[in-house]
This record gives C-alpha cells, sequence and structure tokens, in this order.
C-alpha cells in the first residue's frame, strides 16, 4: 500500500544532481537544433525557441533565489523576458504577446549561465526550509518547483522541436524508430463500481503543485474501458469514414505517413494515436462510446478488484523504464499494449507511459485547492473550462512527474501535446 512521504531534512547534494541533470538535459535538446532555427517559432501558440533557453534559468533564478530568499537582480530586463510563457486561445491572441527582436543568443546563454550559478549557490548554503522568512520556502517548496518546472518544460520544447523541419534539427543520424507489434490483450475489460481517490494529502508527498490538493474519494459506477488506447489503425478506419486526420499524419500520394521526432515514417498501425480532446470525443461519439472521467481513469488505473488502491498501475514498486515509456525511454510511442509490466490490476495497459490520456474532465480545483506561494499562477489561471485533464505521461514526461495525484491539463483542441485515450461505456 502507498506509504506518504514526510521528509524531515533536504539533501543539498541531490538537490544540486537534480538541478544539474535538469540543466544538461536542456542543453541536450537545444543542442539538437540547427542554429538557424533558434528565434524560429515553430507553434504559433508559443513563443520562440530562444524565449526558452532563457525562461529555464530565468524561472529558477527568480522563483528561489530572488523572490524566496530575496537576493538582488542578475539582469533585470531579461529576468522580466523570460519570466512566462504563453497559453493562447488563437494565433492572433499569440502575436499580441510577440516581439520584434530578441536577446543575442550569446548574452542569453550567459545570463543562464549566472542564474545557474546563483540557483546552486543557494542549494549549497541557503535556508531553503525557512517558512518564517518567506512562505516559499515552506517544505521547500521554491526549490522543488523549480525542479519539476524545468523538468516539465522539456516535454514543452519537444513539443515545438517537433515541428521544426527535419533539417533543421541534428539528429545524430537517429532512425529506425519504426517498429510495429501487436498487443497482449485486446477488447474491454469491465471495472466494477468502487471509489478513487483524486489528489493527496499536503503531507503526504515530498512535493506537489497545488492543483494536486486536496485529498478526494469519489465513487465511481461500474463501466467499461479499452483495454489499449485508440491506434493509428484504428483511427485510419475513421478517417476514412469521414474523421479528421490526426495532427501527427501527413498526407503523401501514396498514403498517410507519420511525423517522428526525427524522422517521417510509414503510418505505424498499432502505435496509439495522438488527437486533440475534441478529435478523441468525435472518435468516442462514433464508437457510440465516450472518453472516460478524470475519477474513472483513476479507478481503473489504480483501483484493484479486492478495493485497495495502488500507487502506480502496476504496484507500489517506483517507475522505471520496464514498467512503460516514459521519461524518455523514446521519442516517439511504441506499439500499444506490448509493456506487460505497466498494466494495471485490472488488465489495462499503457495507463502510464506512451501518451498521456485524454479525459472528458474539465481541469478545475479540487476540494481545498488554495493557490500555491511560489507560484500562485500555476493552476488557477486555467480553471476557466477551456482546458481539460489528461493523465498518466508521454514518452517523454520525466519520472519524477509519475506519481498518482499528478494533473496535467491542455485546450481541448490543442493539436501539439502527446495524447491519446480510450473509451469507455457505461
Amino acid at each position: 500500500m502507498f506509504t506518504p512521504v514526510r521528509p524531515i531534512d533536504l539533501d543539498r547534494t541531490q538537490l544540486r544532481l537534480r538541478y544539474l541533470s535538469n540543466r544538461n538535459r536542456s542543453a541536450e535538446l537545444f543542442a539538437l537544433l540547427d542554429p538557424s532555427a533558434y528565434y524560429e517559432r515553430p507553434i504559433a501558440l508559443r513563443l520562440p525557441i530562444v524565449f526558452y533557453e532563457g525562461h529555464l534559468p530565468a524561472f529558477s533564478f527568480n522563483k528561489l533565489v530572488r523572490e524566496a530568499l530575496g537576493a538582488g537582480s542578475i539582469d533585470p530586463e531579461l529576468e522580466v523576458l523570460f519570466e512566462r510563457g504563453i497559453d493562447p486561445a488563437t494565433a492572433a491572441d499569440a502575436l499580441r504577446d510577440g516581439r520584434e527582436s530578441w536577446p543575442e543568443r550569446r548574452r542569453v546563454q550567459a545570463f543562464g549561465a549566472n542564474c545557474d550559478a546563483a540557483v546552486l549557490q543557494a542549494f549549497a548554503s541557503a535556508d531553503l526550509l525557512d517558512a518564517a522568512v518567506s512562505p516559499l520556502l515552506e517544505r521547500a517548496q521554491a526549490a522543488f518547483t523549480i525542479l519539476e518546472h524545468e523538468e516539465m518544460h522539456h516535454e514543452t520544447l519537444l513539443y515545438l522541436m517537433h515541428r521544426i523541419p527535419l533539417e533543421k534539427k541534428r539528429t545524430l543520424q537517429r532512425r529506425g524508430a519504426f517498429v510495429e507489434a501487436e498487443p497482449l490483450a485486446r477488447g474491454r475489460v469491465a471495472i466494477p463500481a468502487g471509489s478513487a481517490t483524486l489528489g493527496a494529502r499536503r503531507d503526504a508527498l515530498e512535493f506537489g503543485w497545488d492543483n494536486e490538493f486536496e485529498e478526494t474519494v469519489v465513487a465511481v459506477s461500474a463501466f467499461e474501458i479499452d483495454v489499449n488506447d485508440v491506434t493509428n489503425g484504428d483511427w485510419l478506419a475513421f478517417v476514412r469514414a469521414g474523421g479528421p486526420v490526426p495532427p501527427f499524419w501527413i498526407e503523401r500520394s501514396s498514403g498517410y505517413t507519420l511525423l517522428g521526432m526525427f524522422e517521417e515514417m510509414p503510418l505505424p498501425l498499432t502505435w496509439p494515436v495522438y488527437v486533440t480532446n475534441a478529435q478523441a470525443r468525435a472518435y468516442a461519439a462514433w464508437r457510440g462510446a465516450r472518453l472516460p472521467t478524470e475519477a474513472e481513469y483513476h479507478r481503473a488505473a489504480f483501483g484493484t478488484p479486492g478495493g485497495e488502491e495502488r500507487a502506480f498501475p502496476w504496484g507500489d514498486e517506483p517507475p522505471t523504464s520496464a514498467r512503460g515509456n516514459f521519461d524518455f525511454r523514446r521519442f516517439d510511442p511504441e506499439p500499444a499494449g506490448v509493456c506487460a509490466a505497466g498494466a494495471s490490476a485490472f488488465g489495462v495497459y499503457d495507463l502510464i507511459g506512451n501518451g498521456w490520456e485524454w479525459t472528458s474532465t474539465e481541469f478545475a480545483p479540487l476540494p481545498g485547492f488554495k493557490p500555491m506561494a511560489s507560484y500562485p499562477q500555476y493552476s488557477a489561471d486555467f480553471f476557466d473550462g477551456e482546458h481539460y485533464v489528461v493523465k498518466g505521461a508521454s514518452p517523454v514526461t520525466n519520472r519524477n512527474h509519475v506519481r498518482r495525484s499528478f494533473r496535467n491539463w491542455y485546450r481541448a483542441e490543442y493539436p501539439y501535446v502527446y495524447a491519446t485515450f480510450r473509451t469507455v461505456n457505461s
């Protein structure tokens, strides 16, 4: 059974190593791009690549060193410029957040190095737990906020980089991502009525984002759910019946192909399909079904026939690469339903990994919600009825975010996220 983690002291060595690991991965991702792509804006609804190279260190410095610890500025202009990204509803809205010019890369990188030095010094010697100095320091909230923030942005970066033309990516001869395999099981499974625990207690986690609290137990009626995510092959039948072409497909004269991270490949029919929430709803309706609610996802993922709940679909053991396609095991999906070690107690596959799972639940606060001191806008700005909860993990979701209470969200029409789905019936 899940055992709450009650940290007493921080391990400064581990904080430093995790921060450096994040910074190294960021550098590796930026190095995938040809310099000519640095100022490009491959997704109109997001800022150009240059913003993110400045944003990651700026956010860490601003939150931990300047706001939580009260230190002075390094470069006030860049601290403001790189403070926060955007999530506009339309490309026209996004243009209002643009600018005609951005700093030279040398200046951005020098600024980032100075931010890194200040953060590492804070990890080495500052009191990171003194809530009397700042509420941002309660339970080391600022320190964990900046670590998880950068880890989440690695996935955001890859959404952008996925849309950069292949000739502008230093693929390092990454090929051979294409593989097909049949699932270990097919069809649906009946989930009996029971309860699902959403969120977590505030003292049960080392760190959690504000939308993860408070713990809420929900009664869930019986339902049936697909054992596997909907695949490209499944969706192809929908397209032939008049359904929309998914955002990652390319129509060629010879048929459809798939845009992978480093190559365009023949459409892998056994891979999960990545679509928008609106598209997933349309497919489900075509099938005479619907998307699962957040609570139904939890019941299928973490529930058991005996009524107990697990920390993860497979049990209480910590997440490893053997449990699913997450934590950069691959940059692209793998065939659906082939990872037996990650299956839930009800025999449902890929509930964590291989693609976020769309739900029909609007992103909203759990009972007892209160904005977090270190990032009060993090969730509250998106409780607008336009964003939907996704659960699970994609191939490039960090393993630190593979926890039961973690909630992610996107707009219903946002086409760039690595999100798949499965259908249910009551």
